[in-house]
């Protein structure tokens, strides 16, 4: 008998930008009278891949393209790629919230969805009220729902306030109390999207520890959307890799976190000027070229722990702006993407007004202190004053840093690499 218990078979959707419809009479004739005669509908023969980075020519786009993929019983999927890659799209036409375009999804057993805060609790009732009605919509029966009930309001947290209309429950007491209900009424396929991030670390940790449960001790199906690449790793069994709308890798963990952190088309060895995963108004001030140096000043790609490193910047802004007002904070990342260090120039006291020469700074650090690994330089620029969310230019990835290791302490001993950092110091 087949372990399969999810079976996507080329699953697309495609959206009409700017209109809900097809916008005019004259279309929405076209697409009825050729689903009367059981022809395929005319406009999904054209349409613009889903890049959203890029003005579109096209009056359609699909957000989903060709995809096929198959899960089995006791299996974590995750599926991650960047914003707009099409990956909450899939979990709505896996959990039936919308249908494909075309394609057809085949699966066996209850499918319990988390796609959104709230997202099926009627914010009037009460958070018991609403596990009834969540159980319900997932078929089970008042008895069942009130055998688990003790279970999950202590997994949520809830307790105090589980009579209270949930519309008074902050975001984080929402998603407790969704991921509880989805979690006990023991669906075939829980289907998680990103929304534990709401959490905090807490319940985060609490959540991964049940998905684990629910996927090796019970046997049951999870399909995880995150960005973050440390749950993604120790939940998931297998990696589902979507950029624009269509299926780039698919893999085991570690080959699919290194794709997806480097990118299809190796972005690091592009000049930054020409780079178009980036955000923020670039057109007042962007990053355009930059350079590692040792303390010879010669490029290199390579140093070992402990040596010094010059980050050369070059950089274009718009003559009207007062360059002592742009904020410039360059962050090193590890593989996962996580930032584990950072330098702004507003802390260091340092601003691009104070530069005479060409457009272009540099940061000096005498030793890095990273053992050996391969690291991922951040590059972020902001107005002085205001909030976070008013930044100029932003790369997530500007270039590599490998770092080598060697015998540093001149002990005899190379330094070790199962950890990021490693300081300076003597036993006495």
């Amino acid at each position: 008998m087949s372990n399969i218990i999810l079976k996507a078979e080329n699953i697309s959707k495609q959206y009409r930008l700017g209109n809900v419809g097809s916008g005019t009479l004259r279309d929405d004739f076209k697409r009825n009278w050729a689903r009367i005669r059981g022809k395929e509908d005319p406009f999904l023969k054209v349409g613009a891949v889903n890049d959203r980075s890029q003005k579109s020519t096209e009056d359609y786009v699909w957000a989903l393209r060709d995809i096929n993929f198959k899960v089995e019983q006791g299996e974590v999927l995750g599926i991650i790629g960047k914003n707009g890659a099409g990956k909450s799209t899939l979990l709505k036409i896996l959990s039936r919230v919308t249908a494909p375009s075309t394609g057809v999804i085949k699966s066996r057993g209850r499918i319990a969805s988390l796609l959104e805060v709230g997202t099926g609790f009627n914010h009037e009732l009460t958070g018991r009220e609403n596990i009834y009605l969540n159980g319900a919509i997932l078929g089970m029966t008042k008895a069942e729902i009130s055998s688990k009930l003790d279970e999950i309001i202590d997994f949520s947290g809830c307790e105090r306030y589980i009579d209270t209309p949930t519309k008074r429950y902050s975001s984080g007491m929402t998603v407790r109390l969704a991921f509880a209900v989805a979690a006990f009424l023991e669906p075939e396929i829980l289907v998680v999207d990103e929304v534990l991030a709401v959490g905090d670390a807490e319940f985060q940790k609490k959540a991964i520890g049940k998905m684990q449960d629910i996927s090796k001790g019970e046997g049951r199906t999870v399909l995880f959307v995150s960005h973050n690449m440390i749950s993604v790793k120790s939940l998931c069994s297998r990696l589902l890799v979507l950029n624009n709308g269509l299926v780039r890798f698919e893999s085991g963990i570690q080959e699919g976190v290194d794709y997806y952190l480097k990118g299809e088309d190796t972005v690091f060895e592009n000049q930054l000027a020409d780079r178009t995963t980036r955000e923020g108004d670039n057109s007042i001030f962007k990053f355009v070229d930059v350079k590692l140096m040792d303390s010879a000043n010669n490029s290199v790609k390579s140093l070992s722990v402990g040596d010094p490193l010059r980050i050369q910047l070059h950089f274009q802004s718009n003559p009207l702006i007062d360059l002592s007002e742009i904020i410039i904070t360059i962050g090193i990342k590890d593989t996962d993407g996580n930032l584990i260090t950072f330098w702004s120039s507003d802390e260091i006291g340092f601003n691009l007004s104070m530069k005479n020469s060409d457009d272009s700074f540099d940061l000096f650090i005498p030793k890095l202190f990273l053992r050996a690994g391969e690291y991922r330089l951040w590059l972020f620029s902001s107005y002085k004053n205001t909030s976070p969310a008013n930044f100029c230019d932003v790369i997530d990835y500007a270039t590599l840093i490998n770092v080598i290791s060697k015998d540093y302490f001149l002990s005899g001993k190379v330094l070790r690499n199962n950890a990021n950092f490693f300081m300076d110091g003597q036993f006495l």
